[in-house]
């Protein structure tokens, strides 16, 4: 497995990268191997063979209605931005990078004239809907968005600009998203364990943890992959996700679901960004920490406004106990939430006492 050393894992520039996965597409001698981000735990390596890679493209291009062009805006050192090159080769056509571009603009304009698509995580969406240029996304047949929940109030500012936006679910270990808008893609099969966790099989699962046979035992049982995330399914299969496991903490003796927390947070007028986390506490064993983006120049919701928000559609005993003012929420290279990183700035923040809300 030396023959292509840029994909094991994959690193490199996006043309570097998608010329040794060219190379690598057409006589393939192993799995590629992607590094997780690492945003809820310490990165993995994750193998990933070439009809894995291929499946989840093909699905891809056939639920999105045919082969186009695709704008590759995400590092393509993670498996949404490599998803991107994969499903250029499998289209045959030539992606353009963004980076090679003046603005985002400038890289769409650059685009030919037939279908194309985009991928994109939440933060570059908000980032384009502040710069009022969410009428770029009109040009593509779709825009791919996961990594993270899209707001509702973003949702709709893309609804009203006829921005045709794809929310996707999945991880590195399924090739990037495979689930769109909620419908597992062809091929794909989604199901709820006993804990709630959600549980998928299909022909885009990887071939494990390179070095980690214990965690990839783990982790795949009986074809099925069985992911972090707590999710329903509804009566005509569509899933809804939940959040992560660990986005569950005890405070007080109390489940609290952070996620839920969230969503109430990203409803206050006030704020335009906005994530729960829990923190290490000796009286309540998590604190509920709500760390949230105010523009500059506008006030911070105090903490009995956001207690009482949340006590308006979650139990009282989930409210955040502190209220935490950031100027943006700490990002990982692949656009993802830190949360480990906003976690320790929130509890630096609330024992300083000088630099909360």
């Amino acid at each position: 497995m030396t023959s292509y050393p840029g994909l094991r894992p994959v690193r490199g520039d996006p043309r570097a990268v998608h010329a040794a996965l060219t190379h690598w597409w057409d006589a393939p001698d192993g799995p590629v191997v992607v590094r997780t981000s690492g945003s809820t735990a310490a990165p993995k390596d994750v193998m990933i063979s070439r009809p894995a890679l291929a499946a989840s493209a093909e699905a891809t291009q056939t639920r999105l209605g045919g082969p186009g062009q695709w704008l590759l805006d995400l590092p393509a050192t993670f498996v949404a931005g490599l998803q991107v090159l994969v499903r250029s080769l499998v289209a045959e056509t030539t992606p353009v990078v963004a980076a090679e571009h003046g603005s985002f603009a400038a890289a769409v304009a650059a685009l030919g004239g037939g279908r194309c698509y985009t991928a994109l995580v939440p933060t570059q969406l908000h980032r384009l809907a502040v710069a009022g240029e969410l009428e770029l996304l009109r040009r593509f047949e779709a825009v791919l968005v996961g990594g993270a929940a899209v707001r509702p109030d973003l949702l709709n500012l893309c609804t009203d600009a006829q921005v045709p936006v794809v929310r996707t679910y999945g991880l590195t270990e399924t090739c990037g998203g495979c689930v769109y808008d909620g419908y597992p893609l062809d091929g794909i099969e989604v199901r709820i364990g006993a804990t709630g966790r959600i549980e998928l099989a299909g022909p885009v699962l990887f071939d494990g943890y390179a070095g980690d046979p214990a965690l990839t035992a783990q982790t795949l049982r009986d074809g099925w992959l069985l992911t972090g995330d707590l999710g329903t399914l509804a009566g005509d299969g569509r899933l809804a996700v939940l959040g992560r496991v660990d986005d569950v903490v005890i405070s007080g003796g109390v489940n609290v679901s952070l996620p839920a927390v969230t969503a109430t947070l990203l409803g206050l007028p006030e704020v335009v960004d906005a994530v729960a986390v829990g923190i290490d506490d000796p009286e309540w064993g998590s604190r509920v920490v709500a760390c949230v983006v105010v523009p500059p120049g506008r006030p911070v919701p105090s903490l009995a406004t956001v207690r009482r928000a949340c006590a308006q559609t979650l139990p009282r005993t989930w409210a955040p106990r502190d209220v935490v003012r950031l100027e943006e929420l700490p990002l990982r290279p692949g656009g993802k939430v830190d949360r480990a990183a906003l976690a320790a700035l929130a509890a630096a923040r609330i024992a300083g006492r000088g630099g909360g809300a």
